[in-house]
C-alpha cells in the first residue's frame, strides 16, 4: 500500500461508497459505518434501494452523488468486470475527486492505468476500513 495514496484517504472528508449495501452484515455496510464513526460523510451509491443508508440519502449514480455532495473520493465495492465503466464515469465528475479506491477483491489495471493518467489516487485490492485503522495506529 502506498502511503502517498493511503495519505489521500486520510485527507478525504466525503466520500462515495459504490455498493454501500443496507444490510448491516455486509462488508459495504460495516466499512461505511466504519468510516462515518471517524468522522467521514459517507454518500451511498446502490441503485437497488430509495431508503437511507447509515442515516443518508441513496444515489444511483457517482454523477448524481457528486452533483448532490462533492465527493472527494470514492470507494468501490463492486466485481472487478464492472470497474471499467465505473471510472470512466469518475473521470466524468467536475471537479475531479482525488480518489478512486477499490476494495479487497477488486482490481483493473486498464482502469487503474486511465484513473492515474488523470492523476487520481488509486488503490487495488485492499479494506478501507483496514487501512484506516493501520495508518491511526
Amino acid at each position: 500500500m502506498n502511503r502517498q495514496t493511503l495519505n489521500l484517504l486520510l485527507e478525504c472528508h466525503v466520500l462515495g461508497i459504490v455498493g454501500l449495501s443496507p444490510d448491516p452484515h455486509k462488508d459495504s455496510h460495516k466499512v461505511g459505518a466504519y468510516l462515518q464513526a471517524q468522522g467521514y460523510r459517507i454518500v451511498p451509491i446502490y441503485p437497488k434501494v430509495d431508503a437511507p443508508i447509515l442515516g443518508q440519502a441513496v444515489y444511483v449514480t457517482l454523477q448524481e452523488a457528486h452533483r448532490a455532495h462533492p465527493l472527494d473520493g470514492v470507494i468501490v465495492f463492486r466485481k472487478s468486470a464492472a470497474i471499467m465503466p465505473l471510472a470512466q464515469e469518475f473521470l466524468s465528475l467536475t471537479p475531479l475527486p482525488k480518489l478512486f479506491w477499490m476494495q479487497l477483491g477488486v482490481q483493473n489495471a486498464q482502469a487503474t492505468q486511465l484513473l492515474q493518467e488523470h492523476g487520481i489516487g488509486v488503490v487495488q485490492d485492499h479494506c478501507a476500513l483496514i487501512e484506516h485503522h493501520r495508518a491511526q495506529g
